[in-house]
């Protein structure tokens, strides 16, 4: 029967290029011809590519991929796939950036398939461990950033010298929130903002 060679490239459109990983598999040697690819958004996790891949595998066949977290995008998942492939399929896996995680030195008998699972479940706890840290320390540093009165988004426009004067009109009724917006040249929403800012003594801008 014949070994056909495969690889997986899986990147986001908002985070690197599949430069990398195309060079990686090309190195092992992946034909171009057998290598699938999914560019995927931030909310999006659909996989036309490597659900058209894992249908073309057959027993004895090598699927190739320069990291673990091709695979899945969270230990779950990675730890499903793996299972699919290996032992539903009965094809081979690769993974180049970790040598011990290559099923055609360790997955012919007992204690290599043990061995290879073992080391997988491990990284993939390790990996999602490391992105949910990411996240956490980005939360943290934001929030440490707004208690030292970093502002975020865009910058806060300054109110016009008159604003209080057109605010003192509308208090009283002599004009509408519109009409003092279009005379301060800011939109309605923000005059009624500031406004409220003002009375419950926050900022005087936004």
């Amino acid at each position: 029967m014949q070994t056909n060679v495969y690889g997986y490239v899986r990147v986001s459109t908002r985070e690197q290029c599949e430069d990398r990983q195309m060079i990686a598999l090309h190195g092992f040697p992946v034909p171009d011809r057998n290598i699938y690819m999914d560019k995927l958004s931030g909310k999006d996790f659909n996989r036309p590519q490597y659900r058209r891949l894992t249908h073309k595998l057959k027993a004895g066949d090598v699927l190739v991929i320069k990291s673990i977290d091709r695979l899945g995008r969270n230990y779950e998942e990675i730890l499903e796939q793996w299972r699919i492939i290996t032992k539903e399929i009965e094809a081979d896996i690769v993974v180049i950036d970790m040598p011990l995680l290559d099923t055609r030195k360790t997955g012919k008998d007992l204690t290599g398939t043990f061995v290879a699972d073992l080391v997988l479940q491990i990284l993939s706890y390790v990996a999602q461990t490391e992105r949910e840290n990411i996240r956490q320390r980005q939360q943290e540093g934001i929030a440490a950033a707004r208690l030292r009165g970093v502002r975020f988004g865009r910058p806060r426009k300054p109110m016009p010298e008159n604003f209080c004067v057109v605010r003192e009109a509308w208090l009283g009724k002599k004009i509408s929130s519109r009409e003092a917006a279009k005379r301060l040249g800011i939109s309605q929403d923000t005059f009624l903002r500031w406004s409220r800012e003002i009375s419950s003594g926050g900022s005087d801008a936004v």
